[in-house]
């Protein structure tokens, strides 16, 4: 599957109309054009939390959103990309409620990570799960099985809930193989192009490791599901938020990775109006890469730019965030906290707002995002400019639905009405059409107060010019007569 160089949007199935056919309407209706590269739908399958991501079963669509005839239909017209969270599943999924009920005798039992696979006697051992990174207190929860009362421990990386909702998968298991050959073949079936593999960090446990990206492992499992792929003609995409150096090791191996180190970069950038890291960035980073600024959860910090960033910086920069309303979520384990207690995980918030709502900042983020080399994905709310939503954090108590609302029919048409919204639709229409984008890529040396990008192709060029002290943005580029042409982003 070749993946095209344009630009691509991330929804959820219903934040833009209300379900799938709303969405399918929308697109058509209000963005003939714009996703030319595709579209992300985040987890439209049925769901016992998590917004999604924790999943009952991949063969089916939530009713509330559609069904597969949607997915198909947008298909139609889109390189549709679907999520699998290959490290886990929904603990009301039939394959886990079985094993609830008939334990080590149910047919699925094989599926999950009881503690004996880890630990010989089932019984964990605290010196071991010290060196782990911790996504929750314990990787594991305990169960009581219904037919013989006897308590069952098995592995759970995530979930905010004791025990938790997303249970996971032994990916050495056979059965566990059979069950993704036959989700693959089902996304096959719906014009389905490409797949996220998300928390794929994760899939593989072993002692004396931190449980996370465990090498040489994860490549053997990697491998394998993409020679699945490769055979349905679906691309991958590996969703690990780690060192960049684990980033860097992935596009070795041949992977679309995700820039999570961009949005962080830019952020810096448009805040302390100094392009210094982000040029040094530029020059060094894999170009095979997805890269995006703002996205459901929250702008990487840990371990994403681990190495990367002086905390003392960091944490002004964090400063500057929460005062423009954003939250943060935190590292849990200790062990993977700075030595001086800087445990920020990701900072949360809709891109516009932490720029302060200014249009020339947020547009100047935007053209160094699709100027940089990679599949440039443009987030929902992130596309109409929205702002923090603080009234829906008080409602629900997570902090990630500051940047998750849905809009309406009527909602969309408003946001259009907006300045900055059309002019980051002319931006993006740019960076899908303009030839130069398919060719060669540069940065210019400039002043730290200045950004100068440029793509070059045969006889056709364009160049990103931002002064950052005043954030104004103008693109020249070569006509179809060869004449220069100025254009204020």
């Amino acid at each position: 599957m070749a993946l095209k160089n344009k630009v691509q949007l991330i929804t959820y199935p219903d934040s833009l109309g209300g379900n799938l056919q709303a969405l399918n309407h929308v697109l058509s209706t209000y963005f003939p054009k714009t996703f030319q590269g595709g579209v992300h739908i985040l987890p439209p399958f049925p769901s016992s939390g998590d917004r999604g991501f924790a999943p009952l079963t991949y063969l089916e669509i939530e009713p509330e959103f559609g069904t597969w005839d949607d997915i198909k239909t947008i298909g139609e017209e889109y390189d549709v990309l679907l999520d699998l969270m290959v490290n886990h599943i929904s603990r009301k999924s039939k394959y886990f409620q079985d094993f609830l009920k008939k334990g080590r005798k149910s047919a699925y039992a094989d599926y999950f990570i009881t503690l004996d696979k880890i630990w010989g006697d089932g019984e964990p051992i605290q010196e071991d799960i010290d060196k782990m990174f911790l996504r929750r207190p314990l990787p594991y929860s305990a169960f009581t099985i219904e037919e013989t009362g006897e308590e069952e421990k098995v592995w759970t990386t995530f979930g905010k809930t004791d025990p938790s909702e997303q249970i996971d998968l032994d990916v050495k298991s056979e059965k566990v193989k059979q069950l993704f050959y036959d989700f693959f073949h089902n996304f096959k079936q719906n014009n389905v192009k490409i797949v996220r593999l998300d928390a794929v960090g994760y899939v593989i446990k072993k002692l004396g490791t931190s449980c996370f990206f465990v090498e040489p492992d994860i490549y053997q499992f990697l491998d394998w599901i993409k020679d699945l792929a490769d055979s349905l003609d679906i691309a991958l995409l590996p969703e690990v938020h780690a060192h960049y150096t684990i980033q860097y090791k992935l596009a070795e191996h041949g992977c679309w990775i995700y820039d999570f180190i961009l949005p962080y970069r830019i952020l810096d950038t448009l805040i302390n109006k100094n392009s210094s890291a982000l040029y040094d960035y530029l020059e060094t980073r894999p170009e095979k890469q997805f890269t995006m600024l703002d996205c459901h959860d929250g702008i990487p910090v840990k371990p994403d730019m681990d190495d990367l960033i002086d905390t003392k910086e960091a944490k002004e920069l964090v400063d500057v965030c929460l005062e423009r309303g954003s939250n943060l979520s935190l590292i849990m384990s200790e062990e993977h906290k700075d030595e001086d207690g800087f445990d920020v995980h990701q900072i949360r918030c809709s891109y516009y707002s932490v720029l302060n709502c200014d249009d020339d900042a947020y547009l100047a983020a935007r053209a160094i995002q699709l100027f940089t080399p990679g599949i440039p994905q443009v987030y929902y709310v992130g596309l109409l400019a929205g702002k923090n939503n603080h009234k829906k954090i008080e409602e629900t108590g997570d902090g990630r639905e500051i940047n998750r609302q849905n809009f309406s029919v009527e909602d969309i048409e408003a946001s259009l009405e907006k300045d900055v919204v059309q002019r980051l639709l002319k931006l993006i229409d740019f960076r899908n059409d303009y030839e130069a984008f398919n060719g060669d890529f540069s940065v210019q040396k400039s002043a730290d107060h200045e950004v100068i990008m440029a793509w070059v192709k045969d006889e056709k060029q364009c160049s990103l010019f931002i002064d950052l002290n005043n954030s104004q943005s103008i693109i020249e580029y070569t006509g179809e007569n060869g004449e220069i042409i100025k254009y204020y982003v």
